[in-house]
């Protein structure tokens, strides 16, 4: 059989059996048949196994096909991405109200506060938050004029990832693609860091932070797993979201060629430590790195001269980056816990239809928002942003980000007990809340880190 070009790699593959696998791991891949003419780019959200659906059913069919994309109307199907085919958007990304592109430009000069509001922001930018923020931190960090990038290139490629990230999904969208990039920049200023950070470490840091959840489809990896998805199967349940993030990513560097100029020793370092820092997402290995943490604090060896010790530093700024929406202001803070519990609920739902089991702060009849989010901070967010506080010696902002949790979290306790009262008159036991007080600890902190994040 004849070679089959890639698009988004950029390569060609002497067997089908290759060319297979880099389509399916950068999902929206686009393949030129023997005609020349590309397909449709087909969206990479990971399609249920209809098949393993039905046979799980026990009553009658769903109907069809057509029938069930409308149910799983959240999601996103047959994403076409306009840029890449030529296709110039109908409103350019800069042909913004004046009165409202002077007040984007403003908080652009408060990008470092942590009381930053992205949502504003967003909606200041007209929904394009993840591009105009990454232009911006690409340029006041000099990454632009270091690595010789062509701005149109930067350009194209930063529209490309936020088109990637799905804007129905309640939680796993571009706009929290750049809550976190913020929240990495901010963390890239911290004294005790910023020194040692080169160039390098500073474009890793910001592309991995805006990239960590590309094409996310709005379920979690006991969901793909169950359902018998091809992600899952191509990475052998290991990280399947991350390893999908990843690669999506890397596809799209090669498609962009934003990084084409550089040494291929250089482009393929850059392309590995960005899978590094992603992977360290993964929930499923917070102790993991909790525990080497631990250990480099306890015997004071983190040489931040050394660049695999900055590195690790990088993943544990991103693990940070990524679940620090309990340490932001309270009203940001409970917008962030509404949209990902919205998230859960959605996959609850989706798993109640077809009679799957649902899976843990996945039942909103059972799981309430207060709820998910005590247990959230008391086993995910407290011990880590803890150890970060050590790491940076206390600083200014490690101790307003556990101010803010200490908050935020009783506050959040004060919301499930008026929960617990009100209900308390029929059962006596709080519809809304999970059995978190008949579970052990350790049960307990098992099933928030297995619901986390979908």
């Amino acid at each position: 059989m004849s070679c089959l070009m890639v698009e988004r790699c950029g390569e060609f593959f002497e067997s089908p059996e290759q060319a297979a696998k880099c389509v399916r791991m950068l999902g929206d891949a686009r393949l030129r048949g023997q005609t020349g003419v590309p397909a449709e780019r087909r969206g990479s959200y990971p399609f249920l196994d209809f098949r393993l659906l039905n046979n799980t059913a026990n009553s009658g069919e769903f109907g069809t096909k057509k029938k069930v994309k409308r149910l799983l109307s959240f999601q996103r199907y047959f994403h076409a991405s306009r840029l890449p085919r030529g296709i110039i958007p109908q409103a350019s990304l800069h042909l913004l109200d004046e009165d409202y592109l002077g007040q984007a430009r403003h908080m652009l000069s408060k990008v470092g506060t942590w009381d930053f509001d992205i949502f504003l922001f967003d909606r200041l930018t007209n929904g394009n938050s993840l591009v105009t923020l990454l232009c911006h931190l690409f340029n006041i960090h000099g990454l632009i004029q270091h690595f010789k990038l062509d701005m149109v290139t930067l350009h194209r490629f930063l529209v490309m990832v936020q088109e990637d990230y799905h804007s129905q999904n309640p939680y796993h969208n571009a706009v929290h693609a750049a809550d976190v990039t913020q929240a990495m920049h901010c963390y890239l200023k911290e004294p005790k860091l910023a020194s040692f950070l080169t160039p390098l470490d500073k474009m890793l840091g910001l592309l991995a932070a805006a990239a960590h959840d590309v094409d996310h489809p709005g379920v979690n990896q006991p969901f793909l797993i169950k359902t018998n998805h091809h992600l899952a199967n191509l990475y052998q349940n290991m990280s399947v979201l991350e390893n999908h993030h990843w690669r999506s990513t890397i596809g799209m560097l090669r498609e962009s060629r934003l990084l084409a100029h550089l040494p291929k020793e250089m482009t393929e370092d850059i392309e590995q430590q960005l899978g590094s820092l992603i992977l360290a997402t993964d929930i499923n290995r917070q102790n993991e790195f909790l525990t080497q943490l631990k250990t480099h604090l306890q015997n004071k060896d983190l040489r931040l001269e050394d660049e695999q010790d900055r590195h690790f530093v990088l993943q544990i700024a991103l693990k940070c980056a990524d679940i620090c929406n309990p340490c932001r202001v309270w009203e940001m803070s409970k917008q962030w816990s509404e949209k990902v519990c919205e998230e859960f609920y959605r996959q609850g739902d989706l798993e109640k239809k077809f009679q799957l089991e649902v899976s843990p702060l996945c039942n909103q009849q059972k799981d309430s928002i207060a709820s998910i989010q005590i247990g959230f901070m008391t086993y995910i967010v407290e011990p880590l942003f803890q150890e970060w506080a050590r790491f940076t010696g206390n600083s200014s902002l490690s101790e307003n980000m556990l101010s803010h949790l200490a908050y935020n979290k009783a506050h959040w306790k004060m919301l499930l007990l008026k929960q617990t009262r009100s209900s308390a008159g029929g059962s006596g036991r709080s519809s809304g809340s999970p059995d978190h007080a008949d579970r052990g600890a350790e049960s307990e902190e098992q099933t928030v880190t297995e619901g986390v994040a979908p």
